[in-house]
C-alpha cells in the first residue's frame, strides 16, 4: 500500500513491506525477550483464526439469507414443478433444461451425446451445445446428482439451486479475504461483506436469475483476484508463490468455463496488468505470468468447447500475444529520462494497439468468425459512432440492462455509506498512484526494477495499485452498461473497506493535514470501520428481518395454462416458434423443438430471431408463412405484450425495431426518418386476430388467452 519514508541520497534495493513507523517497531521489538515474539505469534495465530471462523460464517449466512429471499418471493416449495420452471426466466431457463435433460437422459453418455448432437434446440440444425454454450456447469451437477446418494431426501431442482446459493457463500468469502489481504486486518473483510448484504440490490441478483452464467462465474473470479492479490505481495515463498499461481490458474479457467463473456472481463484485467507493468508498478515476470495463465486457461476452455472459433478470435488472446511480443521488440522501454521514455511508451502503446488489431483481423478472416460481430455493432453505436439500424445492435440498445447506470444507483450506494467511503479511499490511492508514476518515469534512467525506489517518498505497494486500476476500469464499465455494475459495486465493498482500515491510507491523510501520530492510525483504522459496522446494523437489520418475514408467491397463470396445453394437446416432435424468452421456457417446460432461443452468440441465430421476429412486423400472412416454415415451424406463439407493447418508448419497442430495420415508417405519433416509407402490409400480429381468408388459409388459432395466441401453421401450402 501508500507508505511514507524519509528521502535516501542512495540507492536502495527492495521496496518495504511496511511504512516507516512499523519499521521502529520491529527494530524495537528486535531487543525484546523471545516470549513476546512468542506471544506476538500466538496472537497473530489467534486472529487468523477468528478471521477465518468469521469468514466462513458470513459467507454462509449470506448465502442461507438470500435462498430464504427466494424462497419467500416464489414459495418455492410450494408451487408446482411447472411454476418453477417457469420461475426460471428467459435464458435461466435454457440453461436449466440441459441440467433437465442430462438427468432424463437413461444413462450419462446418451446424456452427452444428446448435447454434443442436439436438434431440438434449434429446428432443422444439428448443433454441439458443448462448443455453443458455457453449460459444462449443468453437465457436472447432473453427474454429482446421479452419483451421490441423495436422490430420496433432495429433489434435482433444489440441488442445482443450493448450489448456486452455496458458490454466494464462496464469493463473499473471497471478497472478504481480498479485503483482509489488502489491509492487514480481517475487519475490513467484515465491513466488506456488510456492505455487499446490505447493498444487494446492487451487488448481486442471484435470487431471481438463478441459473445465469455470471452467478457461476463470479465467485470464480473473485477467488481470482484475491489470489492476484497475494501473488503480488513481494518477497513470497517459492512454494507459497507456486500455490499461488495455481489458485490464479483454476479460478481462471472455472471463470472462463462458466461465462461466455469472459474473455471482454479478463481483457479489462490485462489492460490493467498492462497499465501497471508499463509504468513499473508491478513486476514484470509477475505480469508475463498472469498473461501466460489468462491464455492457457482461455486455451484449455477452447479444447473443452470444441475448438470454439469465438474464444481462438478473442481480442484477449490478441491483445496478450501483442503485449509479450512488442516487450521483446522494445527491450529498453524502461530506461532514460521523462521525455524519453513518456516518448517510448507511447510508442509501445501505439504497437500493440496496432499489433492487437491486426491478428485478431486475421484470425477473424482464417476462422470467418461472426459470432462477435453484434457485439461491436452494439458498441459502435453506443459510444456514438455512427447511428445504426442494424436489428441486433438496437436490440441491445433499447434494454435498459445495457443502457448507461441509473443515477438512483449513487443514492442506494450512499445510504450504506459505501460511495462516500469508495470516492474517499480512491482519491488518496489514485494520487498517490499519479505521484509514483511521475516518480517512476522520471527515474528510470536510475530505477532497473521493481525493488528500486530511489528518492520517492510515497510507495504504493502492487497488489494495492492492481486493485486501484481494476476498480477504476470496471467503474466505467459498469457506467457505460449497467449489466456489469454487479463486476464493480462487488469490488467496490472490497476498496472502500480497505482503505478505510489501512495503515497506509491514514499515515498518508494524516500527514498532510499535519496531524501524524502512530496512536492516532490505530484509532482511525478501527474506530471508523467499527462505526460503520454499527451504522449499518442499526439502519439496515430491522429492513432485512422485514423483509425475511414478507411471504409471497408465484403467480403466472397465463403461461401455466399455455404450457399445460403445450404438453398437452402438441406432438413431441412438435416445432414452435415465438419469441426468444418465451420459447426457453417452453423448451424447459415441454421439451418440444425450438425456431430460436436466447444463447444470442451466433450470427446464423441472430439472422433467424430476426426472420422469427417478422410476425410483429408490416408484412404479409404469405412472407410470414414462408419464413416460418422454412425453419420447419409447426406452431407460433403470438404475445399481446409484444405485439401491443408500452415498457419501451417508440423507436425501441420491438415493432419499431422491426419497422425501422425492414425500412418501414413507426407506428404512432412522432418523427421518422425521411427515407422510411409505408409498409405495404398491416401488422401480422393485430390483423391475423381478425380471422381473415389471407390469414386463415395459412394460420390456424388453436390456442388462446389473455397472453398468448397459438396459431397452427397449414402443412399442405
Amino acid at each position: 500500500m501508500i507508505s511514507i519514508r524519509q528521502r535516501k541520497g542512495i540507492k536502495t534495493t527492495e521496496v518495504p513491506d511496511d511504512y516507516a513507523a512499523q519499521e521502529a517497531n520491529v527494530k524495537l521489538e528486535s531487543k525484546l525477550p523471545s516470549e513476546g515474539c512468542t506471544s506476538r505469534r500466538l496472537w497473530k495465530l489467534l486472529s487468523f483464526m477468528v478471521g477465518g471462523t468469521v469468514a466462513l460464517c458470513i459467507g454462509l449466512l449470506t448465502s442461507v439469507y438470500l435462498a430464504t429471499l427466494h424462497e419467500n418471493d416464489l414459495w418455492f416449495s410450494n408451487i408446482k414443478e411447472v411454476e418453477r420452471e417457469i420461475s426460471f426466466r428467459t435464458e435461466c431457463g435454457l440453461y436449466y433444461s440441459y441440467y433437465k435433460q442430462m438427468l432424463q437422459a437413461p444413462t450419462l453418455m446418451q446424456g452427452f451425446h444428446g448435447l454434443i448432437y442436439d436438434n431440438k434446440t434449434e429446428s432443422m440444425r444439428t448443433i454441439n451445445l458443448l462448443q455453443r454454450m458455457n453449460i459444462y456447469q449443468e453437465v457436472f451437477l447432473s453427474i454429482l446428482y446421479r452419483v451421490l446418494p441423495i436422490q430420496k431426501y433432495l429433489e434435482p431442482v433444489y440441488f442445482y439451486i443450493y448450489t448456486l446459493f452455496g458458490l454466494q457463500a464462496i464469493y463473499v468469502t473471497a471478497l472478504y479475504i481480498t479485503s483482509w489481504l489488502l489491509s492487514g486486518t480481517w475487519l475490513s473483510g467484515l465491513l466488506a461483506a456488510f456492505w455487499y448484504v446490505t447493498n444487494r440490490i446492487d451487488t448481486t441478483r442471484v435470487e431471481f436469475t438463478i441459473p445465469l452464467r455470471e452467478n457461476w462465474a463470479l465467485p470464480f473470479f473473485a477467488i481470482q483476484i484475491a489470489a492476484i492479490t497475494y501473488f503480488l505481495r513481494p518477497n513470497l515463498q517459492p512454494l507459497s508463490e507456486r500455490l499461488t499461481l495455481l489458485a490464479i490458474f483454476v479460478s481462471t479457467f472455472l471463470f472462463s468455463l462458466t461465462w461466455q463473456f469472459n474473455q471482454f472481463m479478463m481483457l479489462m484485467q490485462a489492460l490493467v496488468l498492462f497499465t501497471l507493468d508499463s509504468l513499473d508498478m508491478l513486476p514484470a515476470a509477475k505480469a508475463t505470468w498472469l498473461y501466460g495463465i489468462q491464455m492457457t486457461g482461455l486455451l484449455l476452455v477452447c479444447i473443452l468447447q470444441f475448438f470454439n472459433s469465438m474464444i481462438l478470435g478473442s481480442l484477449l488472446i490478441s491483445f496478450n500475444l501483442s503485449v509479450l511480443i512488442a516487450r521483446k521488440l522494445q527491450k529498453n522501454l524502461k530506461t532514460g529520462s521523462f521525455l524519453n521514455r513518456l516518448g517510448k511508451l507511447l510508442l509501445h502503446l501505439f504497437a500493440v494497439l496496432c499489433l492487437t488489431l491486426f491478428l485478431n483481423n486475421i484470425i477473424k478472416k482464417i476462422l470467418n468468425l461472426k459470432s462477435d460481430e453484434h457485439i461491436f455493432k452494439f458498441l459502435k453505436a453506443k459510444f456514438g459512432f455512427g447511428a445504426t439500424r442494424d436489428f441486433d445492435a438496437n436490440l441491445y440498445l433499447c434494454e435498459e440492462a445495457f443502457g448507461l447506470l441509473p443515477f438512483n444507483t449513487f443514492g442506494r450506494l450512499s445510504d450504506t455509506l459505501l460511495f462516500y467511503a469508495y470516492i474517499f479511499v480512491l482519491s488518496i490511492t489514485v494520487m498517490a498512484a499519479l505521484a509514483v508514476a511521475f516518480h517512476n518515469l522520471s527515474d528510470s534512467a536510475n530505477q532497473q526494477s521493481m525493488g528500486q525506489v530511489g528518492k520517492c517518498t510515497i510507495i504504493l505497494k502492487p497488489e494495492t495499485a492492481y486493485n486501484l486500476i481494476h476498480t477504476i476500469l470496471f467503474g466505467f464499465l459498469a457506467l457505460s452498461t449497467m449489466r456489469m455494475k454487479y463486476l464493480w459495486t462487488s469490488h467496490m465493498c472490497v476498496f472502500a473497506s480497505f482503505g478505510l482500515c489501512s495503515p497506509e491510507i491514514w499515515e498518508l491523510l494524516l500527514k498532510s493535514i499535519r496531524l501524524y501520530n502512530p496512536k492516532r492510525i490505530c484509532i482511525m483504522r478501527y474506530s471508523v470501520p467499527i462505526l460503520i459496522l454499527l451504522y449499518l446494523c442499526y439502519k439496515f437489520w430491522p429492513g432485512m428481518m422485514d423483509e425475511l418475514s414478507e411471504l409471497r408467491e408465484f403467480y403466472d397463470p397465463d403461461t401455466v395454462e399455455l404450457m399445460n396445453w403445450i404438453n398437452a394437446n402438441t406432438p413431441r416432435k412438435a416445432v414452435f416458434a415465438g419469441s426468444m424468452q418465451l420459447l426457453a421456457g417452453v423448451k424447459l417446460c415441454t421439451g418440444r423443438t425450438l425456431t430460436n432461443h436466447p444463447h444470442y452468440e451466433d450470427n446464423s441465430l441472430r439472422e433467424r430471431t430476426k426472420a422469427v421476429y417478422q410476425i410483429y412486423a408490416k408484412r404479409s400472412p404469405e412472407d410470414v408463412y414462408a419464413l416460418l416454415r422454412s425453419f420447419g415451424a409447426d406452431y407460433v406463439i403470438l404475445e399481446d405484450s409484444i405485439c401491443y407493447e408500452r415498457r419501451h418508448q417508440r423507436g425501441c419497442r420491438l415493432r419499431d425495431l422491426l419497422d425501422i430495420a425492414n425500412g418501414h415508417m413507426m407506428d404512432g405519433p412522432g418523427e421518422n426518418d425521411p427515407d422510411l416509407k409505408l409498409a405495404g402490409h398491416p401488422r401480422f400480429c393485430e390483423e391475423i386476430k381478425r380471422n381473415l381468408p389471407p390469414y386463415t388459409a395459412y394460420f390456424t388459432r388453436v390456442f388462446q388467452n389473455k397472453t398468448f395466441h397459438v396459431y397452427k401453421l397449414s402443412r399442405n401450402k
